[in-house]
């Protein structure tokens, strides 16, 4: 039988339902978390295809309307869950309305590539955009000695924890940082970090960085890891007496089941809702890029400036976020209080954990 045009939409629109209707499994193996991955590239997808078959073909027999209509629902599914994060959607973090930058705090972040040899060309950047903040993960004792240096000389805070295993993270700072903590929420490889950092204004903030490790099928075929990873963080930050901001590396992206129940949970705004996607992965593939590094704010603050910067080498592009500190405003941008089927939802997943760990022992 001669493979048509029609024969080609049909097949691939049978695909994009699957792969619509894969991420609503409630199951935690990385083949099916990872479709909640290209939302962007499968809504645009679809959406080329359903003008194809309006344009080409006749819609006049039944099966054609059923196709037709089940593809224009994951059509509207899949846009729907990115809305938010395109220009279209209302901005969650408001903008800034201060200037006193004794309130503001600069961050730059980024995965830098554990055998990305470019040092000179982070540096460079990092010297560029002249933050308060500096978070480089995947950073082993190669990156450290490379970079350490040259960075120590202008931030005189520390907290490092390099590591061969791609979960090294090194945390500089120009702002006092006090109590600081490396901790493994979950893998004693696998470390988090939090300080308490002093503005200017000589405000106190709570910071959190974390780069939870993703589903994989040679290593860790399940999400579990990371989902657990980021719901103690989650609940941790619920129970905050400080103003909060958590940023790192979650490898997931901001859409997710799980990203978004971590956002519901901790109670924290996210600054891209209503200014972009500003993709940070994969750097070396324009087509295949989705949002994996965060930054998550308490209400307190609000958006001078987020900007995803120029390449580093890595497959990662870092991002650059400024922010004010308005505490007097912060009821202008309440978060939603987490629902019961929420909380209970990210309490399942740390039972989970509890459970896999158990019957590995």
């Amino acid at each position: 039988m001669k493979f048509s045009l029609k024969n080609f939409l049909q097949g691939f629109g049978i695909i994009a339902i699957i792969l619509t209707l894969l991420p609503l499994i409630a199951i935690d193996y990385w083949w099916i978390r990872i479709f909640d991955f290209p939302h962007a590239q499968l809504t645009l997808l679809t959406f080329i295809a359903l003008i194809t078959y309006f344009i080409r073909f006749n819609i006049k027999y039944v099966g054609d309307y059923i196709f037709v209509s089940i593809l224009a629902a994951c059509f509207i599914f899949q846009l729907i869950k990115i809305y938010d994060y395109t220009p279209l959607a209302a901005p969650e973090a408001l903008e800034n309305t201060i200037t006193d930058t004794s309130k503001s705090i600069k961050i730059y972040s980024a995965n830098v590539l554990q055998k990305n040899t470019q040092y000179d060309l982070l540096l460079s950047q990092v010297a560029d955009y002249d933050p308060d903040i500096v978070l480089l993960m995947e950073t082993d004792t190669v990156w450290k000695k490379a970079v350490h240096s040259s960075l120590a000389s202008t931030y005189s805070y520390h907290l490092l924890e390099p590591r061969g295993n791609t979960y090294g993270m090194l945390l500089y700072s120009k702002l006092p940082l006090t109590r600081k903590k490396i901790r493994h929420l979950v893998d004693k490889e696998v470390p988090s970090m939090e300080a308490i950092v002093t503005l200017e204004s000589g405000d106190q903030i709570q910071l959190y960085a974390i780069h939870p490790t993703p589903p994989m099928p040679q290593h860790n075929p399940m999400s579990s890891d990371r989902d657990t990873e980021m719901m103690k963080t989650a609940f941790t930050v619920n129970k905050r007496t400080l103003p909060v901001i958590v940023m790192g590396d979650f490898n997931d992206v901001a859409w997710s089941r799980t990203t978004s129940l971590f956002r519901k949970v901790s109670k924290l705004l996210d600054p891209r809702i209503g200014r972009g996607f500003h993709n940070t992965f994969n750097a070396k593939n324009i087509f295949m890029r989705w949002p994996l590094d965060h930054l998550f704010t308490s209400q307190e603050f609000r958006v001078k400036r987020l900007e995803r910067t120029d390449h580093i080498k890595s497959d990662h592009f870092p991002v650059y976020t400024e922010l004010t500190f308005e505490p007097d405003g912060a009821s202008l941008q309440l978060p939603q209080e987490p629902t019961d089927s929420e909380i209970e939802s990210a309490k399942s997943q740390l039972k989970e954990q509890n459970l896999l760990t158990l019957s590995m022992k």
